[in-house]
């Protein structure tokens, strides 16, 4: 059954790779064209101010061609992630469903993939939001790397707590408060791990708000495609094979009684 599960969490993945890389592609990718040609402009000006006080940098060569990074490189990166996310999420229905809430496959299907999106993505990006290429020093990567994986780790544990102590509660409180209980519990704990940890504003003064407004909406935009998707179309696959299964089932109650 969880390799059934694993298999189906997958092919949806590989499902919301593909929608993914189209909007990326539609929507994302201008904006890092022009993040780029924002780089390239001051990186021209500060090689040519070297070049007036004498100093002469060698230019680095460029690893993988802008047109390989749109294209193949896009592509292999967001099939590889969706399908990597798809079973995993496809492992944590096989232990939610019918152990954690008293739902039906797709309501948890839909329950987690809202879940997953507000843990993993948004209440980190909230603390540390996506930027283009050209914003951030290249020295401090590692770090703002780090941190955002902490915040992520951090959001994520909250959640899980979350989960089990509306769980807990349910049975004494009811299913609405339990649940109300649980949200602002998980609100205050990630709101502390984000006063706690340290921020990080690297964005030039004289980058196109614009741009910058752009490519994180289009980020989001991406994140919430990639985890609508895992949610509602594994739990349309779930549920529609659970319903086979039940009229199989029915059917072989029927003729073993004529």
């Amino acid at each position: 059954m969880v390799r059934t599960l694993l298999i189906r969490g997958m092919l949806v993945g590989f499902l919301a790779g593909l929608l993914v890389f189209g909007f990326a592609r539609v929507f994302g990718e201008p904006q890092v064209d022009r993040a780029i040609a924002f780089e390239t402009a001051m990186d021209d000006a500060r090689i040519k101010a070297d070049a007036a006080r004498g100093i002469h940098d060698a230019a680095e060569p460029e690893l993988v061609s802008r047109p390989m990074q749109a294209s193949y490189g896009l592509l292999t990166g967001v099939m590889v992630y969706g399908t990597a996310f798809g079973g995993l999420f496809a492992l944590v229905f096989a232990f939610a469903n019918g152990r954690l809430v008293a739902l039906g496959p797709r309501a948890v299907s839909g329950l987690l993939g809202l879940l997953g999106f507000v843990a993993f993505y948004l209440v980190p990006n909230l603390k540390y939001p996506a930027n283009p290429p050209s914003v951030g020093h290249p020295d401090t990567i590692g770090l703002r790397t780090e941190l955002y994986v902490v915040m992520m780790a951090l959001s994520i544990a909250a959640m899980v707590a979350a989960v089990m102590l509306c769980r807990r509660l349910a049975f004494r409180y009811g299913a609405w408060s339990a649940a109300t209980i649980a949200a602002a519990s998980y609100i205050a704990a990630v709101a502390v791990a984000a006063w706690a940890l340290p921020a990080i504003d690297e964005v030039p003064g004289d980058f196109p708000a614009v741009v910058l407004w752009n490519f994180r909406t289009d980020s989001f935009g991406m994140q919430l495609l990639l985890w609508t998707t895992l949610g509602l179309g594994f739990g349309v696959l779930t549920g529609r094979a659970d319903a086979d299964r039940g009229r199989r089932s029915m059917r072989q109650i029927s003729a073993a009684w004529r």
